[in-house]
């Protein structure tokens, strides 16, 4: 099939500067940043959350990976399902904390969380 029109030019001199500055990143190390002790966590919360946005997050995460390990527990057996139900039971703990750190703030008496 033949075109309507020829491919536009390349410009050359954009490309190539465009080039050198990938390469420059990637590859020039007096340009990388000195990793700092906090570049040793792989995941980080953001600055600026209140309370209750964090403790309701965790309760939500607490609540899946109950249920991923209530599921683990009844598909296997023996001691790793003893295993897996004592993280059940863990967990759910650690949700009623969450839960009950939450409903406080409604609390008269403990506005300040």
């Amino acid at each position: 099939m033949i075109k309507d029109s020829p491919n536009p030019p390349l410009d050359s001199t954009a490309f190539n500067a465009s080039a050198h500055r990938a390469i420059n990143h990637y590859l020039n190390p007096s340009e990388k940043p000195q990793p700092s002790a906090e570049d040793d966590n792989l995941f980080t919360v953001r600055e600026g959350l209140d309370v209750e946005t964090l403790l309701v997050n965790a309760s939500e995460d607490l609540a899946s990976v109950r249920a991923l390990a209530s599921h683990l527990a009844f598909e296997i057996g023996g001691n790793p399902r003893s295993v897996a139900l004592g993280m059940c039971r863990m967990l759910e703990g650690i949700q009623l904390m969450v839960d009950k750190t939450l409903s406080l703030k409604d609390d008269p008496i403990h506005r300040s969380i």
